[in-house]
């Protein structure tokens, strides 16, 4: 009898993935430990691997699809076995038009009294024969679900998947419509053409003004936590600024050697998240986060870089970077964020880390404060280096200055903790070569 290979859950608290791409196709054969798929989640990509041995019978799950977490993907069984889904799996597949399928279940023998699982094969197979389809179409449960939820007949939705299959996007799209575009049959003799729903929720939107684009899975994975964060981590704020001409020096010469040796460069970025762990290391009780057990006080430095993807970010984490060099960070954030940019970041590299640093200051901006990703204590948003007019020793001279913004997690770090971690941060700033050690 044929097994169901069912959604994993490849990252905690994820309720929801994607099929991104699959590794087998029915017919092949596959061995324990053999990965089946590339499953993605809001920020990263993790091979799925087979758990039984067998072969490939039915894949339920179009690449690209999204589904929640314990729901069918795919069916494995014996060589020659039949793809026959045990009827658990039966809400998953619907026939295309849902009015019909109820009626002949109601007057297939034994469905309405008994409930059987062949009284609704016998009515999906007369409507499969009654509309001239050479089968019937799968929607996700995840679809299902959201179209129930909002009052939508999936049923006439033409989708724009492979052979017409409905998929989250047009669901998501349709939304917006209200429940009456999909749901509500036009009072006439003849039938009404359907539209993809991608297609008539532009036009709905386009009337009123706006275009209206469905939120992706990493927009609302940005979301989520981040709301989160606002709403449950008592944020606040210290501002300093700190004199960088010594350190664009450093950096300068680094850079020229880097150039002769052929080496790669190194950025400002990579010096400030060297100069974050050197100021945990002289204030380490600050390198620690909250729980609801206790305070976790970090035994390593491991911080958080934001990069900027096409959808949004991701926040990959950097291990013990006090160990590093400053060459070795600046490879590792390169590395980190390429692979980030590619949506080919893997699960534990997003995970852990107790601070992140956010710096836009390429960008042009001065100043900013960032949310707080949890469960890190703290960021650093960093601003752009400028000249500014300073006053040494009772005279004006011009200085390049860098804002600096902490966010800080009050559970965790009080005001004069986040204060004294914030003068070592600016004092290592300040004498770049003690970065260097």
């Amino acid at each position: 009898m044929s097994t169901i290979i069912r959604m994993p859950e490849v990252l905690a608290n994820v309720t929801e993935a994607a099929i991104a791409r699959w590794l087998v196709a029915p017919g092949d054969t596959v061995t324990m430990g053999q990965p089946l798929a590339e499953v993605e989640t809001d920020k990263a990509t993790v091979e799925y691997a087979a758990e039984i041995e067998g072969t490939i019978l039915e894949l339920l799950v179009a690449e690209g699809d999204s589904i929640d977490v314990g729901e069918p993907i795919a069916l494995i069984g014996a060589a020659g076995e039949t793809a026959v889904a045990p009827i658990t799996t039966a809400p998953d597949v619907v026939a295309p038009v849902a009015a019909p399928v109820a009626a002949a279940a109601a007057s297939a023998p034994g469905s309405a009294a008994t409930g059987s699982a062949s009284g609704v094969a016998a009515a999906a197979a007369t409507v499969t024969k009654a509309s001239g389809e050479g089968g019937r179409r799968f929607i996700s449960p995840l679809v299902r679900r959201l179209a129930r939820e909002n009052g939508l007949d999936v049923s006439r939705v033409m989708g724009t998947g492979p052979n017409g299959r409905v998929v989250r996007n047009d669901i998501s799209a349709l939304i917006a419509t209200g429940p009456t575009t999909a749901a509500t049959p036009q009072p006439t003799a003849t039938a009404q053409p359907t539209v993809p729903a991608a297609v008539a929720a532009h036009s709905v939107s386009a009337e009123a003004g706006f275009d209206l684009i469905p939120h992706s899975r990493m927009r609302k994975a940005i979301a989520r936590p981040l709301t989160e964060s606002k709403s449950t981590i008592p944020h606040f704020y210290l501002v300093a600024d700190c004199r960088v001409d010594r350190l664009l020096a450093l950096r300068q010469e680094i850079n020229g050697v880097a150039a002769a040796t052929g080496s790669p460069k190194v950025s400002v970025n990579d010096l400030v998240v060297k100069a974050v762990a050197a100021a945990f290391g002289d204030v380490p009780e600050a390198n620690s986060t909250w729980s609801d057990e206790g305070v976790h006080r970090h035994h390593t430095i491991d911080i958080a870089v934001a990069v900027s993807v096409d959808d949004g970010l991701v926040t990959p984490v950097l291990r013990n970077v006090s160990a590093l060099s400053v060459s070795a960070v600046s490879e590792q954030i390169r590395e980190l964020a390429g692979r980030g940019k590619a949506g080919q970041l893997k699960q534990h590299e997003l995970e852990g880390g107790s601070f992140a640093v956010s710096n836009l200051g390429m960008f042009g901006t001065t100043e900013f404060s960032a949310i707080i990703n949890p469960p890190q204590c703290g960021i650093l948003a960093v601003g752009a280096a400028r000249k500014l007019p300073i006053v040494v020793d009772d005279e004006i001279v011009v200085g390049t200055v860098m804002t600096v913004t902490l966010s800080a997690d009050h559970r965790v770090m009080d005001g004069a903790l986040a204060a004294r971690w914030l003068a070592a941060f600016v004092a290592r700033i300040e004498s770049p070569g003690s970065i260097l050690a």
